[in-house]
């Protein structure tokens, strides 16, 4: 009944404008959100991996897996055209692998980095080694050196 009411007003009052206008607006919804919705998850997981500087419950293999098939989709593209966020959803999903991928090679690193250092600069570091060196090359003629440098 209302159906009977509205598509003749509709008409008679050209609304065909309005609803081409709102399917329109329709598609390019659904078009971003094709093109951005496989990067949103990520967003938290590159916040909390800058904000901790801790990348040991990201896996590099999934940022593997996802560049090889969004390399494959691009490729497949030049023989067989398809939608175009398709296209552009597989290039920002590149370009989102890559960020993760550095910021996670960056923060392993650092922390790598920083581990080596505790290890060789605390109170079992350099100056424990060479102690313990004192001790092996006792009558070699070194230890006088080493004890009077270090205080063993």
């Amino acid at each position: 009944m209302l159906r009977d009411i509205i598509l003749p007003m509709m008409e008679a009052d050209g609304w065909e404008w309005l609803v081409t206008a709102v399917q329109q607006l329709i598609s390019w919804g659904a078009s971003a959100a094709m093109m951005f919705g496989g990067v949103v998850p990520y967003i938290p997981q590159y916040r909390d991996i800058k904000r901790t500087q801790n990348a040991e419950g990201f896996s590099n293999y999934v940022c593997l897996v996802l560049l090889i098939a969004n390399i494959l989709r691009i490729l497949f593209w030049f023989g067989r055209h398809f939608e175009s966020p398709l296209l552009l959803q597989s290039i920002i999903m590149i370009a989102t692998m890559l960020l993760m991928l550095k910021l996670c090679t960056e923060v392993r690193v650092a922390n790598e980095l920083n581990i080596k250092r505790r290890s060789f600069s605390g109170s079992d570091g350099f100056h424990q080694v060479m102690c313990d060196l004192q001790i092996q090359n006792v009558g070699i003629g070194y230890d006088h050196h080493i004890h009077t440098y270090f205080r063993c």
